[in-house]
Formats: C-alpha cells, structure tokens, sequence
C-alpha cells in the first residue's frame, strides 16, 4: 500500500524528514506483514514543532478568524477525508487490524460524525449575557452594572492519542481545539501513526495557515519534552491510567490543564429479571468487536445467582462460535491484539485468576494454527472473587469475568469497588429501577439494557477516579478547550 510522504513529520505547514533520519516500521497486527516506515521526532523536531504551534497561536491569523472561517476549513478538512474514505478506512483498519464492521463504524465514519457536530456546536458558540445589578455609590445614586461571558481558547494543545481508535480519537481531540481557535501538536502512538499523517494531509489540502496543526511521532522521551514545556498549554490525553498519571506529574510544574481519559474495568450488572441474550450479545460486542481493545468495554459481568449459570452458558456459546481471522474478511468478527506484549498481558491476567480458583469457561489460549499476528481466543472466566488482581486490572483484550451477586445493594458495591470508573451498564426489565441503580454507580457513563447503540457525538464521555477527568463529545467537550473571560461594564 502506498503511503503519501511516508517516513515524514507534518510541522509548520510542510512534510519534513527527522534531523535525526529515524524511522520504525508500522505493522499489520494481523499478518505482522511491514505497512510502511514512520518517521520518528527528534529534539531538534520537537522543538520546531512547539515554535511554530507557539507563534501559529501568539501572531498567527487563526485565533483571530471567525468561527465562520475556522468552522469552513475544518469543514474542508472532513470533506476532503470523505472523499477518500475507501483508501483511507483500508490503512486505518490495517494498522489497528481492525474487523470490516468495526472499520466502517468507530474507527472511521464515527471520528468524521464527531467532527461535523462539533462545526455545528461551534457555529452557535456566542457571549452569555450575565444578570444587570444595580449597585448604590458613595454619594447615593444608583449604577447600572452588566456584563458578558465568552469563551476564548486556551492556546497551544497538545493531543497524545492511543492505538486502538486513533483516527476517531485524532479527530475527537483536534477538531475541537482547532474549532475554537487553538494550536494543535498531535503525538499519535508509536503503534498506529498512519492514521495521524491522514489529517495532516487534510489540513494541507483545506490551508489551515502553517503551524496551526502538526504531527509529530515519536517515543516516551519526545512525549515527555513535549508534556513539559512551558509552550504547551493544554494536554488532552487518552491511554492508560500509569501513563496519565505520568503526564499529570509532568505537566504539573508549568499548571497545564489536563483533559485524561483513561483506562476502565467497567461492570455490567445483569438482574434476575433482565433480558440474559441481549445481555451476552452486549457483552460479546464489547470483548470480541475489536478484540477488547476499548477503555469502555464492558469486562465484569455482575450477575445475578439465579440466573449465572445460564447467562454463562449462553455467552460462553457465543464465544466458542466466533470466526477469528483475517479482518479484512468481511466473515470475520475478530481480530488481533496490538501486539504480542497485549496478548501476554492478556495470558499473564488469565493465569493468575486461574491460581487464585477462578474456572475458566472458555478461551485461555492462542487459537490452534494461528501462527503469525496476535491472535487470542475470547476468554471467560466463572466464579470470580471482584478482590482478586483479574477483576482489577484493566485486561485491554477479549477477556470478561463473571460475579454472581444476590442482593442490588451487592451488585452495587461490587461494581463501585474498582479504581476506575469510566462505564458500565445494568440489564433489567424494571427500568424504573436500573435507572435508580444507574444513578449509585461511581462511573462516568452507564447504558440501560444497551445504552443507545452507539459513541454518540451529543453525549459526554470520559470518566472518575483513575479513569480520568474532563470530557469529550457534545458541548463540554467543546468547551474543554477554552477559558472563560468575563467582560464587565457600566449600563448607566
């Protein structure tokens, strides 16, 4: 496949060669086959890349522009990415080894069905009037006082993205920052860069003025240059717990805000009187759609005892029943991990909870003949204490464990007993009642018997606890990306 300006970084408006000449090979998870070479930031990258996003911001005209020119640009960005979306969904879906639907859907028209709303939100972004007050002077008369709110951006952001939906999440935190007139570095992962050089092109193709977006890949020690550095304003950030933890602290010396949307070991808890196929459907998407690569997934099936045994069944036979193979088949509906070290981390969580007495119910294993890419087998394990390190850690791959329960206020506290708190989910027919239920869990987001089907652009998304803070998707997600300045003044 061929990649346009392969091995290049995107800084100041131009396609640029590392000083340093690195490059890594970027591989397809399924085939472990070589897709093309990225090129890899230096200090001396780095370091154009911050001037450029500084001065792009500082003495640039983009801030400056009407949220009508910056919306008709970004508009052009997405209009431009449409009009190939074949070629580019294929490099998406290759460098994440992603299954066909998952590639139509999250990986790609969902990043573009974000973007638009965002245009939309920013369109109808105006000054809030505050309240007039009267106010009595030294000398008895009575002034007239007003003001406005309005939302300025912030400046320089810096977005470090992860590799399991990096175009939807490259979209999800550039365009915002970009709508609402700030400066963007985006650090894509290691992992899937492809997917990062996409917009770039875009950006190119739409003349958003030099400097205004930049691409820079790299490792752990460009991120950290980039994370500290006093020319960066605002870190958006999505990857694991220890990773957000590290940037925090990094960033905390010059009090940048931080947006983390971090890691989950979401509970879903499936009452005796819900409905047990669309409670396994739900929780087969969740651990096989792409491979149980998603903070979100659904990973601790909190059951009641009354009904365990035959919600374990059911699920279990779906899970025997899914074809593993090549994502580009249009039959299969799982792929690979990322990488061999996800799959050790997978085995390593499955050993364990196997010693500490959990019974495994299927998986547990590299599928039979699958000899290259990371492949492992959908895994469920029975009779899980929530204490043990199974239930705690976050698995990131199609690995789900189940708890049975017998009382609601149980099933609660089960749920609430983690570390992180990004999602979750309750199946019941009493509606009435999950809803109640819904509102105790410690979590940023839970779905009703489903939820609404999709990431959907009106609603916020991130998490609590160690799953993060700040939000992205709808109007707040808009607003992240900027301060309030209010205006004062005399009425009369």
């Amino acid at each position: 496949m061929s990649i346009a300006h392969e091995g290049c970084l995107y800084i100041g408006g131009e396609w640029i060669a590392p000083k340093g000449g690195m490059r890594e090979a970027v591989i397809d998870p399924a085939s472990e086959v070589v897709i093309a070479h990225a090129g890899l930031a230096g200090v001396e990258d780095v370091e154009a890349a911050l001037d450029t996003a500084r001065t792009a911001f500082d003495a640039g005209p983009w801030p400056r522009m009407t949220m009508e020119e910056r919306a008709a640009k970004i508009t052009a960005m997405c209009d431009w990415i449409e009009a190939r979306t074949e070629s580019l969904r294929a490099l998406v879906a290759m460098e994440t080894g992603s299954i066909q639907p998952f590639a139509r859907t999250m990986q790609f028209a969902t990043g573009i069905e974000h973007s638009r709303y965002y245009v939309q939100l920013a369109l109808r972004q105006e000054a809030q009037p505050l309240p007039l007050e009267p106010v009595v002077q030294a000398d008895g008369r009575i002034m007239l006082g007003g003001g406005v709110a309005v939302r300025e951006p912030v400046g320089v952001c810096l977005a470090i993205t992860p590799f399991n939906v990096p175009f939807t999440l490259n979209m999800g935190k550039a365009v915002p920052a970009l709508l609402m007139g700030n400066s963007v570095i985006l650090k894509p992962s290691q992992l899937t860069p492809l997917s990062a050089f996409i917009l770039a092109e875009a950006a190119e193709a739409a003349g958003l003025p030099p400097g205004v977006f930049n691409v820079v890949n790299g490792d752990l020690s460009v991120g950290e240059v980039l994370t500290t550095d006093p020319r960066i304003d605002l870190i958006t950030f999505t990857g694991s717990d220890r990773v957000g933890a590290a940037i925090q602290a990094q960033a905390a010396a010059t009090l940048k805000r931080c947006i983390m949307e971090l890691g989950g070991k979401s509970a879903m808890i499936v009452r005796a009187d819900g409905n047990l196929v669309a409670a396994a459907q739900n929780a087969l998407g969740s651990l096989t759609f792409h491979a149980g690569q998603a903070c979100a997934a659904m990973t601790r099936f909190v059951v009641h005892n009354s009904v365990r045994a035959e919600f374990v069944g059911r699920l279990a036979e779906m899970f025997r029943t899914v074809k593993i193979g090549d994502p580009a088949d249009p039959a299969t509906r799982m792929g690979p991990l990322i990488r061999a070290a996800a799959r050790e981390r997978v085995q390593t969580l499955v050993d364990s909870a196997i010693d500490d007495g959990a019974k495994l119910i299927t998986g547990g294993r590299i599928p039979p003949g699958f000899d290259r890419g990371f492949f492992y087998e959908p895994t469920l394990l029975d009779d899980v204490d929530n204490r043990w390190r199974v239930a705690q850690e976050e698995a990131f791959g199609p690995l789900g464990v189940v708890i049975g329960y017998d009382t609601d206020e149980e099933a609660i506290a089960i749920a609430n007993d983690s570390d992180f708190g990004l999602s979750g989910g309750i199946y019941s027919a009493d509606v009435g009642r999950a809803y109640e239920l819904a509102l105790q869990l410690r979590t940023g987001k839970v779905n009703l018997n489903g939820g609404s089907g999709k990431m959907s652009s009106y609603h916020p998304f991130g998490g609590i606890k160690r799953s993060g803070y700040g939000r992205e998707f709808g109007e707040v997600g808009l607003h992240e990306f900027t301060y309030i300045k209010t205006i004062a003044y005399h009425v009369a």
